[in-house]
């Protein structure tokens, strides 16, 4: 299994600006490497971190069992508010969103998460629910199919795709990683399945963000951090696809303005509720890149609550 290394970790703990006795949280807790360096930097604050996979949980507080400031929350970070209100916490300093799947997930096969490895579909972040990529691909209409690879993939051919899978289950159940590739590789041209890349990739990310609901958890949770940030505190968002990126961008966007209708004379009396740390997204150095390859297509944002 390869080591958990965290993505654009110097950039996202300058830009949290961290109190050494602040309140944190790690809404996506994962290897722990972005909990870890805010530890480091606490005196006598604490940090919390979210997961809705026990085994990033356990992962986690092997790693971090020295620091007795540190508690490990097993939890959709949707229910992060409400978690935090039970523990009495009303404010935080700062909170970090790092929205890519960890290694340990891409790297066991028994997790179904890749293309690399034969393995019984799953792709679930939270191993007690019900719906899984194998039921999906097995039980989805056409159209729901061809929605999912669309808008959660960007793949322009997921029309022959999800054609190809209606037809292939109807001769035997798609049960494994390597029967969906080999769908996949079956509808698309040769063209394109000698272009770099793996063939799959877009319709693994588009199952993977309908099984776990990805896109509209992170809207409503981005709303839910900024109302418990303190006024100073800070949010980082770390995002690894467009989808995610633009639901941040747009949502940042909006509340660092106050919108006053063209032609109106009037001096707003109100002040925006957030600003933007920086206007221009933070991707990784040439260096990290050299180190870990995933961290290309990683986009940092950072905003601060007013």
């Amino acid at each position: 299994m390869e080591k958990h290394i965290p993505v654009l970790l110097k950039e996202t703990i300058e830009n949290l600006n961290i109190n050494p006795s602040g309140i944190y949280v790690d809404m996506t807790l994962g290897g722990g490497g972005h909990s870890e360096a805010i530890l480091e930097r606490l005196t006598e604050g604490e940090l919390i971190g979210f997961d809705q996979d026990e085994y990033a949980i356990q992962q986690a507080t092997a790693r971090l069992s020295k620091y007795s400031n540190f508690f490990a929350i097993n939890d959709n970070f949707i229910n992060a508010k409400y978690r935090l209100e039970d523990l009495d916490i009303e404010q935080v300093d700062g909170i970090v969103f790092d929205l890519g799947v960890s290694s340990f997930q891409f790297d066991l096969p028994e997790r179904g998460f890749s293309y690399r490895f034969d393995h019984k579909l799953d792709m679930r972040m939270n191993q007690s629910q019900d719906l899984t990529a194998e039921y999906i691909v097995n039980h989805y209409s056409f159209d729901q199919l061809v929605q999912i690879f669309f808008e959660y993939g960007e793949e322009k051919f997921a029309r022959i795709i999800a054609k190809n899978i209606i037809l292939k289950r109807e001769e035997n159940p798609i049960m494994t990683t390597f029967d969906l590739v080999d769908v996949i590789k079956g509808a698309l041209p040769q063209k394109i399945l000698h272009k770099k890349g793996h063939p799959a990739k877009k319709v693994f990310q588009a199952l993977r963000i309908a099984v776990n609901n990805e896109l509209h958890i992170l809207e409503e949770s981005l709303s839910n951090a900024i109302e418990v940030l303190k006024p100073g505190g800070r949010l980082a968002v770390i995002t690894f696809h467009s989808l995610e990126d633009r639901i941040c961008k747009n949502l940042f966007r909006k509340l660092s303005v106050i919108d006053i209708p063209k032609g109106l004379a009037i001096i707003p009396t109100e002040k925006p509720s957030i600003k933007l740390i920086n206007r221009k997204v933070i991707t990784a150095k040439d260096t990290e890149l050299e180190d870990n390859n995933k961290s290309r297509s990683a986009k940092l944002r950072v905003i601060e609550k007013n």
